[in-house]
């Protein structure tokens, strides 16, 4: 751990887990996703975090935002900063300030731009999970933003119909859209924060998020026969998990993708 203004560095995330059980002076309900697309990949040097934090404090200061805006930053190397006190509110994204807490992955993420370094993919996961364990927050997309989902002018989220930023990247974890968000970054974070927590209590309640159905299948893998479907909103039970799957009979091999479960 370093720490330089007040900027705190930490070198892993069991340093980042000691620091956040600190008192914190407001409540927290959801993390905001972004990338900061300049500083990208190419001014990092392995060395110069704090210079790099210095500059976007700069930016963002002469930018009206009353210093740095985002409350983590994410490197490429899986370092990861406390730049603005998570007591005070970010200033990332307009109509989800309140109640956020903002991530800033150094780099930019769009489609034919900077490649996700492994140890910045394990941070940015490890981190969010550990936020979603500290403050309670559901692991879902009502709770895990991503800034292109809100528009710029208004506030308002729109899951990125028009007057929206790309960010954290339209290739961030797959994709920038909610479905993307839902198949390819939710189960990530929630095997994440399973490991942080200790094995799940059988049988948990879910409900099935997906418009078109879900598909239960006869065993753990979608090479697995098809046995029927469950309809957008149908609740059921878990009684055991493999990987992504979960399956839904106490006793018979009946199994679905956690991709389209929201858990209760």
């Amino acid at each position: 751990m370093k720490t330089k203004g007040i900027f705190t560095l930490f070198n892993t995330l069991d340093e980042l887990a000691t620091f956040l059980k600190k008192p914190v002076g407001r409540t927290i309900t959801h993390v905001l996703e972004h990338h900061t697309a300049v500083p990208g990949y190419k001014e990092f040097n392995g060395s110069n975090h704090f210079a790099l934090l210095e500059g976007m404090q700069k930016f963002h200061t002469s930018a009206g935002f009353g210093g740095i805006a985002q409350n983590l930053t994410i490197f490429p190397d899986g370092t990861v900063a406390i730049c603005r006190p998570l007591d005070q509110r970010p200033a990332c994204t307009k109509g989800a300030n309140t109640g956020g807490v903002c991530i800033e992955n150094l780099g930019n993420f769009d489609k034919s731009a900077d490649a996700m370094t492994t140890a910045q993919r394990n941070a940015i996961i490890g981190t969010t999970a550990l936020l979603c364990q500290r403050f309670k927050i559901a692991v879902d997309t009502d709770h895990i933003l991503y800034h292109h989902w809100f528009n710029l002018t208004t506030g308002l989220r729109n899951n990125g119909t028009g007057g929206n930023k790309s960010c954290p990247g339209t290739n961030f974890f797959g994709g920038n859209k909610v479905p993307n968000c839902k198949a390819n970054f939710i189960p990530l974070v929630s095997a994440a924060l399973q490991q942080l927590t200790g094995p799940i209590a059988f049988p948990i309640v879910a409900t099935v998020s997906s418009s078109t159905g879900l598909a239960i299948r006869s065993g753990p893998a979608v090479s697995n026969p098809k046995l029927g479907d469950l309809p957008n909103g149908a609740v059921v039970q878990i009684h055991e998990a493999k990987g992504i799957w979960r399956r839904i009979h106490p006793v018979a091999q009946h199994w679905v993708s956690s991709k389209f479960l929201v858990f209760s």
